[in-house]
């Protein structure tokens, strides 16, 4: 399979302090790719230069082969959606509207509302179970109910790479797992590509096929899970000592913290 980003020598941060420098990393087309890390590793400053969202200092993003940096807003909308960790809704909207909003990059001036328009959007609310939330304002919703409506919103976009940013937060652990296998229907029927921000590392190594390790914002370890999660790994990166043992289920990596933790450590 063909690689749809591949990432160049990338060099992000905010104001003058650098997060990233020098990070390189490719992503197949139809894979489901993890970016996991301690917390303020820059797991999510990464998604958002690959996004365009965060500019960068240095290097570039190849989307479909082609610099992100020279492609039309309108385009990268069209090839690439973005669920950030928060969004803020207009007030006063309803969620169907909101999730109707998906559907704007793919639209021209003066066109009419299409029935592929319409379908898309119903797709996008019965895949994330918001269906029955569609005549509701987006303000009278819960925190878990508005980030399933984002999703849907970025659904709607049918674009063929989502980039997801902690999209299990606020949810409950029924509905982050319904979302991890959402993501994985996504890429197995649809071929969508799909690249999660997640804290999980156990739900990271269960559903995605390659990951990206981050620490101190660097990239110290990517590839399938087996390969990737070992003991002293998590140990180096994340400070906790545990073993690693089988999933009874998937037989995916699961990390099991040791028993006894005391004096093994720092917490600052």
């Amino acid at each position: 399979m063909s690689d749809i980003l591949n990432a160049r020598g990338l060099q992000v941060g905010y104001d003058n302090r650098v997060i990233s420098e020098d990070v390189s990393f490719d992503v197949t087309a139809g894979s489901y790719t993890a970016i996991i890390g301690p917390n303020a590793c820059g797991k999510s400053t990464l998604l958002r230069a690959i996004a365009r969202i965060l500019p960068t200092s240095a290097g570039s993003v190849l989307l479909d082969g082609k610099d992100i940096s020279q492609m039309r807003t309108k385009h990268l909308a069209q090839r690439m959606g973005m669920l950030p960790q928060s969004s803020i809704a207009p007030d006063g909207i309803r969620v169907a509207d909101l999730v109707a909003r998906g559907r704007h990059p793919h639209q021209r001036m003066f066109e009419r509302w299409s029935a592929h328009d319409e379908e898309a959007v119903i797709q996008a609310l019965d895949a994330t179970g918001t269906t029955d939330l569609s005549g509701r304002l987006v303000d009278e919703l819960s925190g878990g109910q508005r980030q399933r409506v984002w999703l849907a919103m970025v659904l709607a976009q049918e674009t063929p790479l989502l980039l997801l940013d902690e999209p299990t937060t606020f949810l409950d652990i029924a509905h982050q797992y319904g979302l991890l296998e959402l993501f994985r229907r996504l890429r197995d029927q649809l071929g969508r590509t799909i690249v999660v921000v997640l804290h999980d590392l156990n739900q990271a190594a269960r559903y995605a096929d390659q990951l990206i390790v981050m620490k101190d914002g660097d990239i110290v370890a990517s590839g399938p899970p087996a390969d990737v999660i070992t003991a002293d790994l998590i140990e180096d990166v994340y400070g906790l000592p545990c073993r690693v043992v089988p999933d009874p289920e998937m037989s995916t990596p699961v990390i099991v913290p040791l028993a006894s933790l005391h004096g093994r450590l720092h917490v600052s």
